[in-house]
């Protein structure tokens, strides 16, 4: 099947991906009143008294917005607000189908970070929660930073955290079948976008102690202006032995490979001259840093991509279904690294020992258990770092 001319047709067909569903009946006089006028003033002046309530009296509980400008949709860039519903429409759609989430697209008509936040502040009590989408960085991390500043519902950039939590569960499993130690273990991150740098902030808080970054330019270092902020920042927390010199170079003896950046840019040398039992998860869409093929040609034991074409798919749709439904059961005021390291050991651990192999780290998007799997370690998780509200 041609996907790309099939689903064209699809939208066509479908005219959108989700729709509105009502709740309550309203067949009647008596329905009206209770749903509609006069009865509803009750609900409103018992959450103008107390704003909490807006959570058991409203929908509010269980809803998320997926906002985006359209500055970094998928791997097609900066299209627009409008050219991005499509993906917004999708996400909002697994929302509801694997975590029960209803989810709605938000396209915003604007690349201001100020007008950003501030557009999203003003419409979050509306919301349980927050799914930022396809922001480009760097303005995604001041973005998500304020958001998580300044609202008392979980903020949660999926392109950054999203890719970070899946990609450290599939690490877990391969590292079980590689017998390799994470904390031994030396990483190469090549891509230094917001993907990439959360990942790199993930795998240091699971225990990596050696990480190296590789940007358009090749390893960043420590004090090189050349980069932006963001990579600055986290020039400052890897590459500790003060590497230099490109992709290449860096991938030299490396037990991992994490792409998030372009094409065919990892040649069937470099992955030769990585550790032995190497792992490679290149990860750009919708054609990989190598095709796995030749990845495993050159000698690497485990490979997994971000396309479904392929064993071993590295996909986000794991993770956000599983963790909105999660912190939203107990009210939770925010993401913290506690509930995302508890979504990457619950993903992880939906493949047993019986399973896992190297043709199969991780489950697949459709298996319900999984997320199930996931809600309830971060709901946990939140009860016990004491970001809940509800227990």
């Amino acid at each position: 099947m041609n996907y790309r001319e099939e689903s064209l047709k699809k939208h066509a067909e479908w005219r959108g991906k989700i729709e509105t569903v009502v709740r309550v009946p309203v067949e009647s006089r008596e329905d009206l009143s209770l749903a509609y006028t006069p009865g509803v003033a009750e609900p409103c002046m018992a959450i103008h008294d107390d704003v909490e309530k807006s959570f058991d009296l409203t929908r509010r509980w269980n809803t998320v917005p997926v906002i985006t400008d359209g500055t970094a949709v998928l791997g097609l860039g900066d299209i627009g607000p409008e050219a991005g519903m499509p993906v917004m429409e999708g996400k909002c759609a697994l929302f509801k189908a694997y975590g029960g989430v209803d989810a709605f697209p938000i396209c915003l008509r604007t690349k201001d970070t100020e007008e950003i936040i501030r557009t999203i502040e003003l419409i979050a009590g509306s919301f349980g929660g927050i799914n930022l989408e396809d922001i480009s960085a760097p303005r995604c991390f001041e973005i998500e930073r304020r958001l998580k500043e300044d609202l008392d519902i979980p903020v949660f950039h999926d392109d950054q955290h999203g890719t970070a939590i899946v990609t450290a569960a599939a690490l877990m499993n391969a590292l079980k079948l590689a017998d390799k130690k994470i904390e031994e273990i030396r990483v190469v991150i090549n891509g230094a976008g917001a993907a990439g740098i959360a990942i790199a902030r993930f795998l240091l808080a699971f225990g990596v102690q050696e990480i190296v970054m590789c940007g358009r330019r090749g390893i960043i270092c420590e004090g090189d202006t050349s980069v932006n902020p963001a990579q600055q920042e986290i020039a400052k927390i890897t590459n500790r032995g003060k590497k230099q010199g490109t992709l290449a170079d860096a991938m030299k003896g490396a037990d991992v490979f994490v792409g998030v950046s372009v094409a065919n840019c990892v040649s069937k040398e470099m992955v030769a001259s990585m550790a032995e039992r190497s792992i490679l998860f290149p990860c750009a869409n919708p054609v990989p840093e190598i095709n796995p093929a030749d990845a495993k040609e050159a000698g690497a034991y485990i490979v997994g991509t971000g396309s479904s074409e392929y064993p071993n798919q590295i996909n986000n749709v794991l993770v956000f279904p599983g963790l909105f439904r999660g912190a939203l059961d107990v009210r939770a005021t925010t993401v913290n690294i506690e509930m995302m390291k508890a979504a990457a050991r619950g993903i992880a651990a939906c493949v047993g020992s019986d399973k896992l192999s190297r043709e199969y780290i991780l489950p697949p998007a459709f298996d319900r258990s999984v997320h199930e799997s996931v809600a309830k370690a971060v709901a946990e998780a939140a009860v016990a770092s004491g970001v809940a509200k509800i227990k």
